[in-house]
């Protein structure tokens, strides 16, 4: 049965991807991620020397600061904030710099569904843009379960309000760990099903939660691609921020 959609798009279809590096002068390293209306704008500021009280200063501490389009911060950007800053976390080589902190801050430009990925998606591109140590690039997505019992990928914000639920999902970019083949190590680490983070929100059954997995695995290898042609170009326009 087809679903008809206020954009057109096909269920399994995401909405058109712009990614910009460099465009804050300021900052290390920053860049912009937008995905259909949304978009997001993220600054890293460091390695600084130091880490915050609690954190441990044999390792590099990770900040993360998440400014709404409008308004002060409530409970839901301190829950961006600490997803954002566990997928990082997991991303960057903390043992290379001891004992400093790196902060990224996050401005909503505009949001019209799936924010949080996007500005997963900005912050990795802004850390490699700052010339931050990582592993690998985290890519991110979401899907949902629409009332009808249909799943569909990277939703608008009309459509994030009418599902029962939707899932952020976060897959490593590399071409061996997206692949279903159960767990797999990368870089030493296990990581189930290829996955760093898995957000749920609302109740959705077991089988329909791998159906999201599935659909997003793919669209995350789509976005992987984007993702290093954009910062290959960027790193040919400019060698010194190459990451």
């Amino acid at each position: 049965m087809a679903v008809d959609r206020a954009d057109g798009r096909t269920p399994n279809q995401r909405r058109p991807v712009a990614c910009t590096r460099g465009i804050l002068h300021r900052a290390h390293g920053s860049a912009s991620w937008a995905q259909g209306d949304t978009k997001v704008i993220a600054a890293v500021y460091g390695p600084k020397a130091g880490t915050r009280k609690n954190e441990n200063p044999e390792k590099a501490c990770i900040e993360v600061i998440w400014k709404p389009k409008t308004g002060q911060s409530g409970k839901p950007e301190r829950e961006y904030e600490m997803v954002l800053k566990k997928t990082l976390q997991s991303i960057c080589l903390l043992n290379v710099h001891p004992n400093t902190t790196t902060s990224i801050v996050i401005q909503v430009v505009n949001d019209d569904g799936a924010l949080l990925p996007c500005a997963i998606n900005a912050a990795c591109a802004a850390l490699v843009d700052a010339g931050i140590p990582l592993k690998h690039l985290a890519v991110a997505i979401c899907c949902c379960m629409a009332e009808g019992g249909h799943i569909l990928l990277d939703p608008s914000k009309i459509e994030e309000q009418k599902v029962k639920a939707f899932v952020y999902l976060v897959f490593p970019n590399s071409m061996v760990s997206v692949l279903p083949q159960g767990s797999l190590r990368l870089g030493g680490e296990l990581m189930e099903h290829g996955i760093i983070t898995s957000v749920t929100h609302g109740m959705m059954a077991v089988d329909d939660y791998f159906s999201c997995l599935k659909l997003g695995r793919a669209a995350a290898a789509e976005l992987s691609d984007l993702l290093r042609s954009s910062l290959k170009l960027k790193a040919g326009n400019d060698p010194s921020k190459a990451g």
